[in-house]
């Protein structure tokens, strides 16, 4: 009978302890503005890229218009995740040229911003992100071939 009462001690436990740490995950990115986060952007480039003032003060507009635009497509999507609707693949597909289209303008207007030597640190800046994220989920799976 303890044995049974530890048990289940013991699970409650891990599951109260499991439910605090999912609702402080959530929190974390919600907590600056959109003016913040291109603050921090902007000295992480810096740091990363070695910015001029003059190249900063060209960066700034850029990615606080990227910075807003996102916050608006996640609140958006946001509000939508309670409906039932889903996208049609026209409509999904509108997006993602849609996505990319901003994605290429930003590149250029980089390029035109940066030096060689910047824009090529810049450009090995940007994929380590997209790994990161694709790779969730596919870590250690049997019968995976690595490409190399």
């Amino acid at each position: 009978m303890k044995k049974i009462i530890t048990m289940i001690v013991l699970v409650m436990g891990i599951a109260f302890t499991t439910q605090a740490q999912k609702k402080d995950r959530g929190n974390k990115k919600d907590d600056f503005t959109p003016k913040q986060k291109t603050e921090l952007a902007v000295k992480k480039m810096t740091l990363k890229l070695d910015l001029t003032d003059s190249q900063i003060s060209q960066i700034k507009p850029l990615l606080r218009k990227q910075i807003t635009e996102r916050t608006e497509i996640h609140k958006k999507r946001k509000a939508s995740k309670g409906k039932d609707t889903k996208l049609s693949s026209d409509e999904r597909y509108a997006m993602a040229i849609k996505k990319l289209d901003k994605q290429i303008a930003f590149k250029k207007k980089m390029k035109s911003i940066l030096n060689e030597k910047q824009y090529e640190r810049f450009e090995k800046m940007a994929p380590r992100k997209k790994g990161k994220k694709g790779m969730k989920g596919k870590k250690g799976k049997k019968g995976d071939k690595k490409d190399k």
